[in-house]
């Protein structure tokens, strides 16, 4: 058998293949079975060495030394198998474990991130919940103040109208006590109500029957002899007078106004108008 003059280092050994380790611990084994061997032999005497010696002078091996042999070399290879195996599964056994510890710190990266983003959403959502409030309250504020302001005026106009004059009330149009007093009087009252009437006519009916004497009565017509006599400005009969007496004039059929009223109003459903009227009605 022939041997490597020089055997690899520790870390040379690791660097070789599976098939190169196992060649070179079989050479060490083989090595060790030698010096083994060649030990017994110088033990063994001088005569043993003779005896045992072959023509070319080499020591015969024994069965003793043969079988110890063929048991390095068997046992040796096994013994490299194993350590490679084991190797193996301590470095795939390492290698699990970091690829746990790295998916675990990754978990962990993810859950943290996971409860920042929570957190940060939280704290945005009371943000906008407070902001919301604060806003929904500065609104009430507002319209508080605007109605108290509103209060406050509608004090102040109020106030004001109760300290202000109340207005004045317009003057009374006045009428003179004579003949164009009474019909330009007349003629208002007939005008707020829609009775047509002029001053002419009136004027000129008042004069043909009674002068412009209100106090005038006919003793002697028909009217007379009836019991009914004619009366006032216009000579108008008691029933006629209150018949067509206008709501605002007095009941007395002397009062000129009141008498001139109802004639007018009179002459109006019967002739349209005391325009139309230029004789005894």
């Amino acid at each position: 058998m022939r041997f490597p003059k020089k055997l690899p280092t520790s870390s040379q050994f690791q660097r070789l293949s599976k098939k190169h380790k196992i060649t070179a611990a079989g050479a060490v084994a083989a090595a060790a079975v030698v010096l083994t061997v060649t030990g017994l032999e110088a033990t063994a005497g001088a005569g043993s060495a003779s005896a045992a010696g072959d023509a070319t002078g080499n020591p015969a091996p024994t069965t003793h030394s043969l079988k110890a042999v063929d048991a390095s070399a068997t046992v040796a290879p096994k013994k490299a198998v194993d350590d490679a195996a084991k190797h193996k599964a301590d470095a795939a056994a390492a290698a699990k474990k970091k690829a746990a510890r790295a998916a675990a710190k990754k978990h962990a990266i993810a859950a943290a991130a996971k409860k920042a983003a929570a957190h940060q959403k939280a704290v945005a959502h009371k943000k906008a919940a407070e902001h919301k409030k604060a806003k929904a309250a500065a609104a009430a504020r507002a319209e508080a103040k605007a109605a108290a302001g509103r209060s406050a005026h509608r004090v102040q106009l109020h106030l004001h109208a109760a300290k202000a004059p109340a207005a004045a009330k317009p003057a009374a149009k006045t009428y003179a006590n004579d003949l164009d007093g009474w019909i330009r009087q007349s003629l208002d009252i007939l005008h707020a109500k829609g009775i047509p009437a002029s001053y002419e006519g009136i004027h000129r009916n008042v004069l043909r029957e009674s002068s412009g004497n209100p106090q005038a009565i006919n003793l002697w017509d028909v009217n007379a002899q009836n019991g009914i006599p004619s009366k006032g400005l216009l000579q108008v009969i008691d029933p006629t007078f209150k018949a067509y007496h206008v709501a605002g004039t007095s009941w007395n059929i002397y009062n000129p106004v009141a008498n001139i009223t109802a004639a007018c109003n009179y002459a109006a459903d019967k002739y349209g108008t005391m325009d139309n009227v230029n004789s005894a009605y």
